[in-house]
């Protein structure tokens, strides 16, 4: 099938790529042109593991091209999907700007039979929107159908994601465009919902509130184990056990970030006000989230009796593994607290010191783990990375100033840490020294 995809994000190039590796003939479409040219050469714009080559093998074989045209994309495709981004306003209101003008074009361009997919995160009611616009244009309404297809990617897995998709949701208001897009997705099955285009659209914003919920929950509960002597990961463990609720999402740490979570949050809190319903669980679930890190922060200052002129050292600065997404992360939001109050910061990330750079040129920093531990009052860490889980703890004591080891991620064995010399605090736990 002949396929268009507007925007060359996660979103956007992730599934092209994927439909192309499945031999559908997919034009990727951006108005970046110089993210247009490196695409073109094989190199993506983004930090995804598996993507750099999939891309150069769909490209070789001529499935997957790329152009800055979406009048070219009208001509070419039977389905056009919009994976633009939608960023909050200042009212946690997703911005759908760039979703009406790509609508815009579309209806300049269409000259016959196109299903256009909204994949972009968007308000309840989008669609609509998308439809009256194209129909602006004098567009007959046999000559397109707008679909809302939520995506459910998530970032350092995301090829994986597109390939084994846990569910297909098509939000339509007629049966031929699902029927279409069906067919399409046959390459990569899974369980479908065929749904209206209304219900389709929230769906997304529900999923990832009701993930953020769990994750504030263990988050409130860590702050609770820390007070009574519990140890939050046993306890959420065994609560995990439930078959009611399950293990996924359920561990403490330091707060969730990245594009997706905090945005559609906002979002679902934004389009429940603008429908008449104050979302108090979601507002709550936001404090906590935010009291999390705080906290954490505030944990080290007491241990080191203030951070000012000590020399702390960050492991991790994206908001999650297996990307080089910064966006939200809880690393920076401790990286600038602690460079405010007046610590010198050493981070280390796997991939993302250099655009870390760019926003903090004040901190220092480093090759590796060691190097940025050297000297140091404190290690802490930030992010999940597997290369921070295979650390050699004795190396890392040996090169220490103080021997204080904060972990925000929980992933290291408490008597390993010990037996290293280390002091170890952890989200959930009660101070031990």
């Amino acid at each position: 099938m002949k396929v268009a995809i507007v925007g060359t994000g996660y979103v956007g190039l992730v599934t092209g790529v994927v439909l192309a590796e499945k031999e559908h003939d997919v034009l990727c479409v951006d108005n970046d042109l110089e993210k247009v040219e490196k695409i073109r050469k094989g190199i993506p714009p983004i930090y995804e593991p598996g993507l750099e080559e999939v891309l150069k093998q769909t490209l070789a074989s001529g499935t997957f091209r790329i152009t800055s045209s979406i009048a070219e994309a009208c001509e070419f495709a039977e389905v056009i999907f919009i994976a633009v981004g939608t960023p909050p306003g200042d009212d946690g209101t997703p911005d759908t700007t760039a979703v009406k003008a790509v609508a815009h074009e579309i209806g300049k361009n269409i000259k016959r039979y196109i299903v256009v997919v909204v994949k972009s995160t968007v308000p309840v009611g989008t669609g609509d929107l998308v439809e009256n616009i194209i129909e602006s244009y004098g567009v007959r309404h046999e000559l397109f159908d707008v679909v809302s297809n939520p995506e459910f990617l998530r970032e350092g897995t995301a090829l994986d994601d597109t390939r084994h998709p846990d569910r297909l949701i098509l939000g339509v208001e007629r049966q031929e465009p699902a029927d279409i897009l069906l067919k399409l997705f046959e390459c990569l099955p899974s369980p479908s919902l065929v749904t209206n285009r209304r219900s389709s659209e929230l769906i997304k914003y529900a999923s990832n509130s009701f993930l953020a919920v769990k994750i504030s929950f263990a988050n409130a509960m860590s702050r609770v184990c820390e007070l009574c002597g519990a140890n939050v990961a046993e306890v959420m463990k065994g609560v995990g056990m439930d078959a009611r609720i399950g293990p996924a999402f359920l561990q403490a740490g330091l707060g969730w970030g990245g594009s997706c979570l905090p945005k559609d949050v906002q979002g679902m809190i934004a389009v429940a006000c603008n429908w008449g319903y104050d979302f108090d669980l979601l507002r709550a679930t936001v404090v906590i989230n935010q009291h999390q890190t705080a906290h954490f922060i505030n944990r080290l200052q007491k241990r080191l009796h203030g951070v000012n002129g000590k020399k702390i050292a960050l492991l991790g600065l994206t908001f999650k593994p297996n990307t080089d997404d910064l966006r939200d992360s809880r690393s920076l939001i401790i990286l600038e607290s602690l460079l405010r109050n007046g610590a010198q910061v050493t981070a280390y990330d796997p991939v993302a010191n250099e655009a870390a750079k760019k926003l903090h040129p004040e901190a220092k920093y480093a090759k590796n783990p060691y190097e940025a531990a050297k000297d140091a009052d404190a290690v802490v860490i930030a992010t999940e990375w597997n290369e921070f889980k295979e650390l050699d703890l004795k190396k890392l004591a040996d090169v220490m100033k103080q021997k204080i080891l904060f972990d925000g991620r929980l992933i290291f064995n408490r008597k390993d840490v010990e037996a290293a010399g280390l002091e170890y605090f952890v989200v959930g736990e009660r101070n031990v020294r």
